[in-house]
């Protein structure tokens, strides 16, 4: 399994709204292929601050499955235009 890790930099008096359009972009991501959960988490010392949380069956589930599908292009309309500046995306592997 896949841990992907996102710190979303929302823009100042914006975390409303993008809290608003992610609920709405949330079925898009847990209905692709290889999602297991995901979890968005505000930032207790700083409410402009996020971190999105993702595990995949696999990577390619998240890089090819979902950043290649029609949802992602949806996600995107509804998150991209928060973000400043643009996340950093990484993922992890559980370590035995």
């Amino acid at each position: 399994m896949i841990l992907e890790i996102a710190l979303l930099q929302v823009r100042p008096t914006r975390t409303p709204e993008f809290e608003e359009a992610f609920a709405q972009a949330r079925p898009l991501i847990a209905r692709m292929h290889g999602h297991v959960r995901h979890e968005l988490h505000r930032y207790v010392e700083d409410d402009h601050r996020y971190a999105l949380l993702v595990w995949w069956a696999t990577l390619e589930d998240h890089t090819v499955g979902f950043r290649g599908s029609p949802e992602y292009q949806e996600w995107r309309a509804l998150l991209h235009h928060f973000y400043d500046p643009f996340p950093t995306v990484e993922h992890y592997r559980a370590v035995d």
